[in-house]
C-alpha cells in the first residue's frame, strides 16, 4: 500500500507541477496596452492586447506599457523680465510610439521626470526675457517653444509629444491686486472721459437748439414787425381815401396813440406786481391831459348846443 500510496502522491505532484506550467505559459495584456517579455533576462518580444503565451520558467513578462494618451501638468516658478515671480503651470500631453515600444521601456526609468526636467528648462529660459504682461499674450508661444524641445528630445526615446498647453498663470497676490487697480483706473478714466464726451455732446446740441430756437424768434418777430407795417400802411391808406382833408401824419398820429393806450393796457394786465405809471409824455403822442381836456369841452359844447332854451320870466 505504500509504494502505491507514494506513486498516486508523485503523479498528484506531477500533475499539479504540469498544470502549474501551463497555467503559467498563458498571459493577457489590456487593451491599448503592450507587455514586454523577456527570455532568460534579455529581451524576447513585445505583445500586444488580448491572450498570449510564453514559455514557463524561462520567458517572463518583465512590464508593460500603455499606449494611450497621458497628461503630465507641471508646474513652474519663475520670474519675468520686470521681476515678477510668477508660477506656470504647463501641461504636456505624451503617448508611447508602437514602433518605438523597445525604446519607450529601456532607455527611460521614468519618463514623467525626464518629461517634468525639460519642461522647467524650457519654461525658465523663455519666461524671463518677457515683462509680465507679455506672459500673458504669449502664452501660446510659450507652449509651442515647449513642445517643441520636448517632441526633439523625446522622439529618441520612443514618445510622442501630442500637445503641450499652459492651462495657469498664477502671480504673486500683491501683484494681482496692483494689476487689478490698474485696470480699474485706466476703465475710471475711460469712462471719465467718455462721460465728458457726452456731457459735452448734450451742451453742444442745447447750444445749437437755442441758437436755432432765438433764430426761429427773431424771424417770427420781424415777421410780425412786417405785417404791422403792411397793416398801418394798408389802414392809412384806406383812411385816407375814405376821409377827405386829413393828412398822413395825423393818421399815423392817430394810429400810434391807438397802439400807445393798447401796450398800457396790456402791461397792466400781464404784470401781476404793483405797477406804478409817473407822468410822461409819449414820443409821437399828444398829451394825455390835453386830450381829456379837449375830449371834456368838446363834450360840454355839444350837450349845449343840442339842449332846449330855457323859458323866459315874464
Amino acid at each position: 500500500m505504500i509504494p502505491f500510496g507514494g506513486g498516486m502522491l508523485v503523479a498528484i505532484i506531477l500533475v499539479a507541477i504540469v498544470l502549474g506550467l501551463i497555467v503559467m505559459m498563458f498571459f493577457t495584456v489590456g487593451q491599448q496596452e503592450v507587455a514586454v517579455v523577456e527570455r532568460f533576462g534579455k529581451f524576447a518580444r513585445i505583445s500586444g492586447a488580448g491572450l498570449n503565451i510564453k514559455i514557463p520558467l524561462i520567458e517572463q513578462v518583465r512590464g508593460g506599457l500603455s499606449l494611450r494618451v497621458q497628461q503630465l501638468d507641471v508646474k513652474v516658478e519663475t520670474k519675468t523680465k520686470d521681476n515678477v515671480f510668477i508660477n506656470i503651470v504647463a501641461s504636456v500631453q505624451f503617448q508611447v510610439l508602437h514602433d518605438s515600444v523597445f525604446d519607450a521601456f529601456y532607455k527611460l526609468t521614468d519618463a514623467r521626470s525626464q518629461i517634468q526636467s525639460y519642461v522647467f528648462d524650457v519654461i525658465r529660459a523663455k519666461v524671463p526675457t518677457m515683462e509680465l504682461d507679455l506672459v500673458f499674450e504669449n502664452k501660446d508661444t510659450i507652449a509651442i517653444a515647449v513642445k517643441e524641445e520636448l517632441s526633439e528630445v523625446m522622439t529618441t526615446f520612443g514618445y510622442s509629444i501630442v500637445k503641450a498647453l499652459i492651462t495657469d498663470i498664477d502671480p504673486d497676490a500683491k501683484v494681482k491686486s496692483a494689476m487689478n487697480e490698474i485696470n480699474e483706473k485706466r476703465r475710471l478714466r475711460m469712462a471719465a472721459q467718455e462721460q465728458g464726451e457726452a456731457e459735452k455732446i448734450i451742451k453742444v446740441k442745447k447750444a445749437e437748439a437755442e441758437a436755432e430756437s432765438m433764430r426761429l424768434s427773431g424771424q417770427g418777430v420781424a415777421d410780425q414787425r412786417k405785417a404791422i407795417i403792411n397793416g398801418l400802411r394798408e389802414s392809412i391808406n384806406q383812411f385816407g381815401e375814405t376821409v377827405q382833408g386829413v393828412s398822413v401824419n395825423e393818421v399815423m398820429r392817430l394810429v400810434l396813440t391807438t397802439q400807445y393806450y393798447d401796450m398800457l393796457k396790456e402791461v397792466a394786465a400781464n404784470n401781476r406786481s404793483n405797477t406804478i405809471l409817473l407822468p410822461h409824455q409819449a414820443a409821437e403822442t399828444p398829451d394825455i391831459g390835453s386830450l381829456i381836456r379837449d375830449s371834456v369841452i368838446a363834450g360840454n359844447l355839444a350837450a349845449s348846443e343840442a339842449a332846449p332854451a330855457a323859458p323866459s320870466s315874464l
